[in-house]
């Protein structure tokens, strides 16, 4: 190389590194992002939590079933239509009867370790001793005492300690299903009940909150109830199924007014919480085994009207395996369709 072309040529400047400053910055603003959005989110569930109805549901006392291993819930329908405008009474069809009585009563046992949660279905005219009432229909023991006299009523006919207690009215069942948008069903055969404001045709199709509520509700089946609590279970499983999904827990049009219908419209026991309804819906997410206690008959009384009388033998198979947290018999499930 020539002196004069090393005498022109400058070498090019050294890049400086970017400022040290800049990136400190950037990660304190990424940093003060995450943490107001747990600190959001942390204050939303606390609100919610808060702002769930809670009652003394499952109290103590003498002779309670010792605690049993795995989770157990009550769940119950009622048909309470005090917090109904009249406006939604006719659009739900749910008539203008007052009171509160359980229309759905069923036995969720979520096992310990891996398997299938269990859901088993106690017809509403189950024929069972109530204490300090004597025999009668399970479902007057919600009206005689409410879910406390219930909760005893369940945990002493079945001999399982109750861990849990959920209770949904008509208006709160209908607005879940809308905030879920709607859960799919197939129904093989034409489901008609004016009682029930039902009008369905057969085929795989979505029901909104209104058709949800008149298909668990109906009783124009052959079998009366007995078809109904089998309708119950799996709309239930289909409607935690759609709950649990990503496209409701990663869509904010989804997941928050699921969480507000919630609060508005679910009544839990005073030690639970939004956590175990969250364990609640996982339990169910993804299918759970399906039964209906063991009938014997369903004769009519005198006084009391016509009830349903449970298969002893077989009732003590099924919730012998659930209080020791072992896999119902087969013979006892409801087997898919």
């Amino acid at each position: 190389m020539s002196a004069g072309y090393q005498q022109g040529y400058q070498q090019p400047p050294a890049r400086r590194p970017m400022p040290q400053r800049r990136k400190v910055k950037k990660g304190r603003v990424f940093l003060a992002v995450v943490f107001v959005l747990l600190l959001v989110l942390v204050g939303l569930y606390f609100y919610v939590d808060s702002s769930l109805r809670r009652s003394n549901a499952l109290p103590d006392y003498e002779g309670r079933p010792a605690d049993t291993p795995g989770t157990n819930w009550l769940l119950v329908g009622s048909d309470a239509r005090d917090d109904l405008t009249q406006e939604q009474k006719d659009e739900l069809s749910t008539g203008d009867a007052g009171g509160k009585r359980t229309d759905t009563i069923m036995l969720l046992h979520i096992p310990s370790g891996s398997g299938k949660s269990t859901l088993v279905s106690l017809p509403r005219d189950s024929y069972v001793d109530i204490p300090g009432n004597g025999k009668n229909k399970i479902n007057a023991a919600f009206s005689l005492g409410g879910a406390p006299l219930l909760a005893q009523t369940v945990e002493g006919v079945t001999g399982i300690h109750l861990d849990h207690y959920m209770e949904i009215g008509f208006g709160g069942f209908a607005g879940i299903v809308d905030a879920v948008g709607g859960v799919d069903m197939c129904i093989d055969e034409p489901m008609q009940d004016p009682l029930a404001g039902l009008d369905l045709q057969p085929g795989c199709q979505e029901l909104n909150g209104t058709q949800a509520l008149g298909f668990v509700r109906t009783r124009a089946f052959a079998t009366a109830d007995l078809q109904r609590v089998q309708n119950q279970r799996e709309f239930l499983s289909a409607l935690s199924d759609r709950a649990t999904s990503p496209g409701t827990l990663l869509n904010p049009f989804r997941a928050f007014p699921l969480l507000f219908a919630s609060t508005d419209s679910i009544s839990v026991d005073d030690d639970d919480s939004l956590f175990n309804l969250g364990g609640l819906a996982f339990g169910m997410g993804g299918g759970v085994d399906t039964a209906t206690v063991p009938i014997g008959g369903t004769p009519t009384l005198d006084g009391v009207g016509s009830v349903v009388q449970w298969d002893r033998e077989n009732a003590l198979r099924l919730f012998g395996a659930l209080e020791k947290d072992e896999p119902v018999p087969a013979d006892l499930l409801q087997q898919p369709g």
